[in-house]
């Protein structure tokens, strides 16, 4: 966006404040917030938002504070710099969060309340953090593992959870560096002779696929993804170092323009190529928790090449690149109003999850102790997807019960429970529920929940809305 009046005064404001500050690389500090505001620009965020990144650090560092903000660019930009500050202050002090020092755990807790107050304050320390890797080289080693670490644990995960891919990629491959050298330069090498062996072959089948496109008159892009120097860290763990298991190690995407090309697409590349078994998966029907939509189809090319396809659209492939940023400034003041509110109910599907930071703050508001490990796994949890029996999608962590199922449709659903159907037939409260199940909840007036329910829910959210109840009724 072109710079407005406003952003103008800002960066002068910003400027001037900064005067005499060097970064750790030698340049003016004024470098860092410029860098911050263009990224937040890539992303398209609204004016507020990108005037509170170049102002991000003037409370801390500087002399100006939120007042002269507030005078200067209104509340929301004040608003938003009050919450980076927080984050930042949260993060002081903070060592190895894998550990379980009282200190630690409180900054992490606190870290992601911090990151709960308002999603644009989460976006601006993206952005933040995002320019920081770049420039890590300036910082002595031990900085520069601890922020890496901190990074692949805590930011990459919750830029993957706004599914901001490429953010997400650029941050965890920049951290990876620093944590495992020897490692990652190893796996940067696979990835360039894998990529050198399989470029004329790919290139045979980018010819085949748009001339069988073509005659199908659809119009289409197509481009080759190489898998990430993490990614590939990741999943040659989960298959024994064996790179001949990694079947999406280069994909090829295709951009189509409609949902009926998507499938039309499909159809077409499965005429050409052999499918592999139960490597087709639908995330336009069943999107991610994330909300990441597209085809994928792993084939066996005519030369015995394993190669993956993604199928999606473009506005399905921005927001699979850009996440939340991409459709923020479209949504930003429903979403925001709503949040604000309260109203966690009316938030985005894959930003439910920001419900468990709002509960956890409540708590340590009321001095209530907080569960830091199981809170860690709810927040970076696999998901998985459950239906009602009227098809309405609903997602739940892993390991959620027909309880959680429940106070996620209603807490007045979640306290009359008497019973539960799991694919047409009769189950138990304690049975996990698991991917596609079909969940039917048996509810009757005269049930009142009961405290042996505690022990019959995972998630946050039912369990607060089952301990209302419970201190309600003894009341």
């Amino acid at each position: 966006m072109k710079d407005t009046d406003r952003i103008k005064h800002a960066v002068e404001v910003a400027r001037a404040a900064h005067e005499g500050q060097f970064r750790k690389t030698g340049e003016p500090y004024i470098v860092h917030p410029l860098a911050v505001k263009k990224i937040l620009e890539e992303w398209g965020m609204d004016e507020d938002t990108i005037i509170a990144g170049i102002l991000h650090d003037t409370v801390e560092d500087t002399n100006l504070t939120l007042n002269d903000i507030k005078k200067e660019f209104g509340e929301t930009v004040a608003f938003l710099v009050d919450g980076v500050t927080k984050l930042s202050t949260a993060r002081t002090g903070m060592r190895d969060i894998d550990t379980y020092l009282p200190e630690t755990r409180d900054n992490f807790l606190r870290l992601m309340i911090a990151l709960g107050d308002d999603i644009r304050v989460l976006i601006i320390k993206l952005a933040d953090r995002l320019h920081n890797l770049r420039t890590l080289s300036a910082l002595p080693p031990d900085k520069q593992k601890k922020i890496a670490k901190e990074t692949l644990e805590v930011f990459a995960p919750l830029a993957d959870r706004l599914n901001m891919g490429l953010l997400r990629v650029e941050m965890a491959d920049l951290s990876f560096k620093y944590v495992d050298p020897k490692r990652y330069d190893y796996l940067e090498d696979l990835i360039e002779k894998y990529n050198k062996s399989a470029s004329k072959s790919l290139k045979r089948i980018e010819d085949e696929i748009s001339e069988a496109f073509k005659k199908e008159k659809i119009k289409f892009e197509l481009s080759g993804r190489v898998k990430s120097v993490y990614s590939l860290h990741k999943k040659l763990a989960k298959h024994n170092q064996n790179i001949n298991e990694i079947y999406d190690l280069i994909a090829l995407r295709v951009i189509v323009e409609d949902i009926t090309d998507c499938y039309l697409a499909l159809g077409i590349i499965h005429s050409l190529y052999t499918p592999m078994g139960g490597r087709i998966k639908d995330y336009i029907a069943m999107p991610k928790q994330n909300g990441y939509q597209s085809l994928h189809t792993t084939v066996i090319t005519k030369d015995k090449r394993v190669v993956e396809f993604q199928i999606r659209t473009k506005e399905m492939h921005e927001y699979a690149e850009r996440g939340l940023a991409a459709s923020f400034y479209y949504n930003e003041q429903k979403v925001t109003e709503n949040y604000k509110k309260g109203k966690i109910e009316h938030l985005p599907t894959n930003l439910l999850w920001i419900t468990e930071l709002q509960m956890t703050a409540a708590k340590l508001r009321e001095g209530k102790k907080v569960d830091y490990k199981k809170l860690k796994l709810n927040l970076f949890a696999d998901k998985i997807f459950v239906y009602t029996p009227k098809g309405d999608i609903i997602d739940l962590p892993v390991g959620s019960l027909p309880l959680d199922f429940a106070y996620r449709l209603h807490s007045e659903i979640g306290d009359h429970v008497i019973g539960v159907k799991i694919n047409g037939k009769m189950s138990n409260l304690n049975k996990k529920l698991e991917q596609g199940d079909i969940v039917e909840i048996l509810t009757s007036k005269n049930q009142t929940p009961k405290s042996s329910w505690l022990d019959k829910i995972i998630t946050p959210h039912a369990r607060q809305k089952l301990m209302h109840r419970l201190n309600a009724n003894k009341k």
